[in-house]
C-alpha cells in the first residue's frame, strides 16, 4: 500500500453527496492527495456548480466520474458500485417526516452497502453521521461528550426525524459490519461551518416568531470547519487500522454560542433577538410539550425537552480519539476559519 495507506491512488473511489457542503470539500482533497480514480455521486436535483468549479481547477478534475442517481433505486446502485473499493458516504436525507428521513438516510444506504458488496471491491466503507445521534437527559452540565457518550433512545419523542434516520443508518451499518464483515468506520461531525453555509447553527438559538431567540450562551459549540471536517473524513478512509470504530469530528479550538453570535453581529450588523439563559429554555420547552401531548399534538412538540438538552444543555467536547488513532489536525485555525465563514456576508452598518 502506498505510504500506510489502504488504497492506492488508482483505485477507484466513491464519493456519495458529492455536490454537498461537505461533499465538495472531499472531492477537492482526494484530488490534492493524488487520488484520480474517482466517481462522484449526485442527486438528479443537485446543485452542482461548485463541485463542478473544483473540477475545472485542475487538470486531474477532467478525470472525475460524475453520475447521477438515487440510492433509494437498487438499479442506480448497482451501477454506482461497479469496482469500488473506498466509499466515503455522505448523502444524507433532510426530511422533515420520520418515514422519509429513515427511507432517505437508513433505506438507501442498505442499497448502498448491499450492492457494494456484490459489485465491488469494497475495501472500507466511512459512513459520515452526525452529533445529531447523541443524547445527554441524563448528562449533567458539562459533561464531557466522547464516542462513548449514550445515543438518543427516542428521536419521536424528540421530534427530530434527522436524528432517527442517522440512528438507523449507523445501526444498518454495524449490523453489516457484524453480520456481512463490512469494513466500516463511522464520523459524527458536530457543528460544521464554512464558507457555502450562511444559516446560523440551531446550537446557538432558533430563528423564529419574527426574531431570533439564543438559547444559552455559554454552551460551547462542538465547531469544526468544513475543510477540517472534509480531511477527517479522507483520512478515515485512508489509514489502517481504524475498522469498526467510531470518531466525533470537532476541531482543536473551540467558542461559545454567545462569542460565535458576538463575531456574526460584528460582520453582518445588529438584528431583532433575546437571550434565554438554559434554564428558562428548558422549562419553557417542558411547557410547550405538556400542551403539545394535552392537545393531541394541535401544537407541534417541536421544542421539547430532549431537544432542549441535545442542543443547548452545555457539554464540553474533544476529538481525542480522532488525533491519536486517525492522525488528524485541522488544517484551518480558529481565526481563520471564521474570517472565511464571515467573508461571505456583505458588511452592513448599524
Amino acid at each position: 500500500m502506498n505510504h500506510g495507506r489502504i488504497v492506492e491512488s488508482t483505485d477507484r473511489i466513491l464519493v456519495t453527496g458529492a455536490s454537498g457542503f461537505i461533499g465538495v470539500k472531499v472531492v477537492e482533497i482526494l484530488l490534492e492527495y493524488g487520488f484520480r480514480n474517482i466517481r462522484c455521486l449526485v442527486r438528479p436535483s443537485s446543485r452542482r456548480q461548485r463541485l463542478e468549479s473544483v473540477l475545472r481547477r485542475t487538470p486531474w478534475g477532467r478525470s472525475v466520474e460524475v453520475l447521477t442517481g438515487d440510492l433509494t433505486s437498487r438499479a442506480d446502485c448497482s451501477r454506482i458500485a461497479e469496482g469500488v473499493a473506498l466509499t466515503l458516504h455522505l448523502a444524507a436525507g433532510f426530511d422533515k417526516s420520520f418515514s422519509g428521513a429513515f427511507m432517505n438516510s437508513a433505506l438507501a444506504t442498505r442499497n448502498l452497502m448491499e450492492a457494494l458488496l456484490e459489485r465491488g471491491r469494497l475495501v472500507r466503507f466511512v459512513n459520515v453521521s452526525s452529533f445529531a445521534v447523541y443524547t445527554n437527559m441524563g448528562m449533567r452540565r458539562g459533561a464531557l461528550l466522547d464516542e462513548t457518550a449514550p445515543l438518543e433512545d427516542d428521536a419521536q419523542q424528540r421530534h427530530d426525524a434527522y436524528a432517527f434516520g442517522k440512528l438507523k443508518q449507523e445501526e444498518l451499518v454495524r449490523g453489516y459490519g457484524s453480520s456481512r464483515g463490512l469494513n466500516y468506520v463511522i464520523l459524527r461531525p458536530g457543528t460544521v461551518y464554512g464558507p457555502g453555509k450562511k444559516d446560523l447553527t440551531g446550537r446557538i438559538g432558533i430563528d423564529t416568531f419574527g426574531f431570533f431567540i439564543h438559547i444559552g450562551g455559554s454552551n460551547e459549540l462542538p465547531l469544526t470547519f468544513v475543510d477540517n471536517c472534509a480531511e477527517a473524513i479522507v483520512l478515515a478512509g485512508l489509514v489502517p487500522g481504524i475498522d469498526g470504530e467510531v470518531f466525533n469530528v470537532v476541531d482543536d479550538e473551540r467558542m461559545t454560542s454567545a462569542q460565535f453570535l458576538r463575531a456574526y453581529r460584528g460582520r453582518v450588523g445588529r438584528f431583532a433577538s433575546v437571550r434565554l439563559p438554559y434554564f428558562l429554555a428548558a422549562a419553557l420547552c417542558r411547557l410547550w410539550e405538556r400542551y403539545s401531548v394535552s392537545t393531541k399534538g394541535q401544537l407541534p412538540p417541536a421544542f421539547n425537552p430532549r431537544r432542549c438538552a441535545a442542543e443547548w444543555k452545555g457539554n464540553r467536547f474533544t476529538n481525542q480519539k480522532l488525533r491519536e488513532r486517525v492522525g488528524w489536525r485541522p488544517r484551518v485555525s480558529l481565526s481563520e476559519a471564521m474570517s472565511c465563514f464571515l467573508d461571505q456576508f456583505p458588511i452592513r452598518t448599524p
